[in-house]
């Protein structure tokens, strides 16, 4: 399962109608990549669809998509976003990461 926070769920509400997608109806998809400067990163975009061996969450009203092989990598997971000084941008909050870059964007496990 990956949670959402309720500061993410503002944002992917807002960012969604200005593509003139429906929260309620449409899709975040969560995968994992190789790449970044731990080994594996973070992807996320919107998406209309599932396929066929997705994993399907609902948290916070907010539904979500994430591959198989990635599921691994994100149980636990939780999705929130930061307006910091650092920059703005949604966050992974991930237990099961050993290690994470400085921006938060790539981890390892």
């Amino acid at each position: 399962m990956i949670k959402v926070s309720e500061t993410a769920k503002k944002k992917v509400v807002e960012l969604m109608a200005e593509e003139g997608l429906d929260y309620t109806k449409h899709y975040i998809r969560v995968s994992v990549k190789s790449g970044g400067c731990s080994g594996l990163s973070y992807d996320l975009k919107f998406d209309k669809e599932q396929i066929e061996d997705d994993k399907v969450f609902e948290d916070n009203g907010v539904r979500i998509i994430v591959d198989k092989k990635s599921f691994l990598y994100l149980i636990g997971t939780t999705l929130e976003y930061s307006g910091g000084l650092n920059g703005a941008g949604f966050v992974f909050n991930n237990p099961n990461a050993n290690r994470t870059c400085g921006c938060g964007e790539s981890f390892s496990l």
